[in-house]
C-alpha cells in the first residue's frame, strides 16, 4: 500500500489522491463505527428518560432488578435486586430493559 502512495506522489498527482483517500476512510469510519454508536446511545438515553417504577432493568454493573423508586432531583434510581434488597444506582447506569433481553434469549 505504501509503495502505491509513493508511486502516486512520484508521478505528481499524489496530493489530491491522498485527500480523497482520507475522506473515504473517514466516511467508512463514520458509517460503520461512529453512526451506529450514536444511535445506540440515543436509544439508551430514551430508555433512561422513560423509566417507570416496576420496570425490570439491567444496570451497568450487570445487576438485574426491578425499579422501586426514581429520584429525578438526584438522578438516582432505587433498584430491588433481591427480596427486600434495594440498591441505589445513578440513572445513567441503567442501560437495558431486562424483560426485553430475556425474551430475546429464548
Amino acid at each position: 500500500m505504501s509503495t502505491l502512495i509513493l508511486q502516486a506522489q512520484a508521478q505528481g498527482g499524489g496530493g489530491m489522491g491522498m485527500i480523497l483517500m482520507m475522506v473515504a476512510i473517514f466516511a467508512i469510519m463514520w458509517f460503520f463505527m461512529i453512526r451506529p454508536q450514536q444511535k445506540k446511545q440515543k436509544e439508551i438515553r430514551n430508555f433512561q428518560n422513560s423509566l417507570q417504577e416496576g420496570a425490570k432493568v439491567v444496570t451497568g454493573g450487570g445487576l438485574y432488578g426491578t425499579v422501586k423508586r426514581i429520584d429525578l432531583q438526584n438522578n438516582v434510581v432505587e433498584v430491588e435486586v433481591a427480596h427486600n434488597v434495594v440498591v441505589r444506582v445513578d440513572r445513567n447506569y441503567v442501560f437495558a430493559d431486562a424483560s426485553a433481553m430475556q425474551g430475546a434469549q429464548k
